[in-house]
């Protein structure tokens, strides 16, 4: 089963990138890091140099392209040239590049294919170690057969539709990713409406976890992914994370909470 070996990825969508955020992952064991070209209004790169650049050989770093001053672009030069200025701003070759959100250009099997073809040459020239795609809306992209990615990121949770589920699981079948990963598993806040009236211990065999714990262990499951990012800047937020992913998922449960996902409009 994929969620056998769960990992944590702090995630800097929404972080302001503060070096001591980065010393308290490290001491927790979170060594995984995810960011792209756009995020902090297209300086994350350099600013996590600058802050932290002595920091950033102890961390596995994932970024993204795609996202540009202009808007969104499957343009192979500028693709090429994105992953290049990576190397530069963060001072170092990412582990993993991932072609961002490549259905915000709604492209056809040929420009995706040549996007893709464009971060695998990336990869074979030393410029990251490996390469994938991050989806937010996989139902556009099914259906466009691809060279294999190492990566694809999905976004996972209880707050996932249905048909979004469905879309991710059918990329991972035909793909065959190395590796799958979530985001968003809280849907963009532990502190949103929806986590006041719904109790996520439900689907955990055990309810000694707290309710963000839980809603963070089946995000492993929805759908089943070995790796989810997170994108915090509490420290004790990050810890009481991990503090639940040795719960156990009541497997029954999620299945018939899938099953009413099916059945909702």
């Amino acid at each position: 089963m994929r969620t056998a070996d769960r990992r944590v990825v702090l995630g800097l969508h929404r972080s302001r990138h503060r070096r001591d955020l980065l010393t308290n992952a490290l001491d927790l064991g979170v060594t995984a890091l995810d960011t792209a070209s756009n995020y902090l209004g297209h300086r994350s790169h350099s600013t996590l140099a600058a802050r932290a650049g002595d920091l950033l050989p102890r961390f596995s770093i994932s970024t993204k392209v795609g996202y540009f001053e202009g808007g969104h672009s499957l343009d192979q030069a500028r693709l090429r040239d994105a992953v290049e200025q990576a190397v530069v701003g963060l001072g170092r070759e990412p582990d993993t590049v991932l072609l961002h959100n490549p259905e915000h250009s709604a492209p056809d099997a040929e420009t995706l294919s040549q996007a893709c073809a464009v971060l695998a040459d990336a990869a074979e020239r030393g410029l990251c170690g490996s390469w994938g795609i991050s989806t937010w809306d996989p139902r556009l992209l099914v259906g466009i057969d691809l060279p294999r990615p190492d990566t694809l990121m999905v976004r996972s949770g209880l707050l996932v539709s249905s048909s979004v589920l469905n879309a991710a699981e059918a990329l991972v079948t035909a793909w065959r990713p190395t590796a799958v990963w979530g985001m968003s598993p809280f849907g963009g806040s532990t502190t949103a409406p929806v986590w006041q009236k719904v109790d996520p211990r439900m689907f955990l065999r055990s309810p000694v976890a707290t309710p963000v714990q839980a809603a963070f262990r089946v995000a492993f499951a929805l759908p089943a992914v070995d790796a989810v990012a997170v994108s915090t800047d509490d420290a004790e937020h990050l810890r009481e994370l991990l503090g639940g992913l040795g719960q156990e998922i009541d497997t029954e449960v999620v299945q018939a909470y899938r099953q009413l996902l099916c059945q909702s409009p």
